[in-house]
């Protein structure tokens, strides 16, 4: 089933604006993605949901007028964390904590090890490493949205810099880092609409250490 759902999603060209996603199916896609994993569980990134007219013809501005961004009816932007602090750290320790009902010692070893390696590391190099976890939560809410019937467009293709800026990215210790706008394809219009899916074949893209 998951594979008929990957097989039946592509990178949509255009969207149906009279088609708005139901609030539970975005909810679940959502879900979906606070559920992918990250390195020591940091979570280092959040996800901006912009279902606001004005605003996303603002990001479809800056994202070369791409028309998903406005025709769709929710844009996703996953924005990273600017870099890794010793307050962003000890959060996920005391949610752990609190969440798991253990000990505090019994974690604090591994965290504060973790603090020691990153917090001496250039900003730019703790940047890279939150939106690499970023992107694992946007994979997962692809297939997410795959799995729920819903259309969806990955998008690299913006400019980071005015998309933190109409967003107000940066005074919240945040970096863009993809967008993906959530609708439903249009009947016509869409050149990629019914194309084969084109893929490495398995020999080519598969080796094995045996």
């Amino acid at each position: 089933m998951l594979h008929e759902k990957l097989n039946w999603r592509y990178a949509t060209k255009k969207m149906d604006p009279s088609k708005p996603v139901d609030q539970d199916k975005v909810d679940r896609i959502l879900e979906a993605i606070q559920l992918a994993p990250t390195s020591s569980g940091l979570q280092p990134f959040e996800v901006i949901v912009v279902t606001n007219p004005e605003v996303k013809a603002q990001l479809r501005e800056v994202a070369f007028g791409q028309a998903q961004v406005t025709d769709g009816s929710h844009v996703l932007v996953f924005a990273a964390w600017d870099n890794y602090t010793e307050a962003r750290i000890d959060a996920v320790v005391d949610q752990l904590v609190e969440e798991r009902g253990i000990p505090r010692e019994a974690v604090s070893g591994y965290y504060d090890n973790l603090k020691t390696m990153v917090l001496a590391r250039d900003a730019e190099v703790n940047f890279e490493h939150a939106a690499r976890q970023a992107y694992i939560a946007f994979g997962i809410g692809l297939t997410a949205a795959a799995f729920e019937e819903v259309d969806s467009t990955p998008m690299e293709g913006f400019d980071p810099a005015k998309v933190d800026e109409i967003l107000g990215l940066r005074a919240r210790g945040l970096r863009s880092v993809t967008l993906l706008p959530l609708g439903y394809r249009a009947a016509d219009g869409d050149w990629l609409l019914g194309m084969k899916k084109v893929r490495k074949p398995m020999a080519e893209l598969v080796s094995e250490v045996a």
